[in-house]
């Protein structure tokens, strides 16, 4: 059994996915486009944005991120709240690193430091609405 992060967007799940892998060293390997979907039942609405994401899946070191644009009237966004992506990099220069990228255009909630667990910790919710831990236990 495996357990990954799926994350709903407002409108925003390619530029994030791109985003992602170009600096969190990702590689996407499906990113589905709402219109490219067969069509709905006869009479249901159609959808308001068929250019939006309805799935993406990115690799991330052993890792795998999944994600979509809320799909209106189906699915509406809702931001995310009570939970965060965690990252475990290997280094003081790559948490510093990753949680510099992650702060640009974002906000940080807490600075990346030295706490009692771990040699590097922080927090911050990127420019996308979404929260992340970065946590480096090696020096």
């Amino acid at each position: 059994m495996k357990l990954n992060a799926y994350l709903t967007f407002n409108d925003s799940c390619e530029a994030a996915f791109k985003y992602y892998a170009e600096h969190l060293g990702g590689t996407i390997v499906d990113l589905m486009r709402v219109g490219d979907a067969p069509p709905m039942e006869e009479g249901a609405p159609p959808y308001s944005k068929p250019n939006n994401i309805m799935h993406a899946m990115m690799t991330i070191g052993d890792g795998t991120l999944m994600g979509s644009d809320a799909m209106e009237p189906y699915c509406p966004y809702v931001k995310l709240q009570g939970i965060s992506v965690a990252l475990h990099p290997d280094s003081v220069a790559e948490a510093e690193r990753v949680f510099a990228v992650l702060a640009d255009g974002g906000e940080v909630t807490m600075p990346l430091e030295r706490t009692f667990w771990a040699v590097r910790f922080g927090t911050v919710t990127d420019r996308f609405g979404v929260p992340w831990m970065i946590n480096c236990e090696k020096e």
